[in-house]
């Protein structure tokens, strides 16, 4: 391949990969009291990243470790 088509599918998939991590970000955007509980006493953020979870302890009484909220039918990603 030419340098120039390996600098544009580089280029093309720094963007997608960008663009995923936005996403799944939004998701964790919810009130406490919406948190389902997704860990357990004692997890670490990467222990509850690895479980495809968000994690947010700044709001103590909530679940630190959540399940991210599901995206409804008229918030679809749009990629690009």
């Amino acid at each position: 391949m030419e340098p120039k088509v390996v600098c544009v599918l580089l280029l093309v998939c720094v963007l997608a990969a960008g663009s995923l991590a936005q996403g799944m970000e939004g998701t964790c955007e919810m009130e406490p009291k919406e948190r389902e509980n997704c860990g357990y006493p004692g997890v670490t953020p990467q222990d509850c990243a690895d479980r495809g979870c968000c994690f947010d302890n700044s709001v103590r009484g909530f679940p630190w470790c959540f399940h991210p909220r599901a995206l409804g039918p008229d918030e679809e990603d749009c990629v690009f």
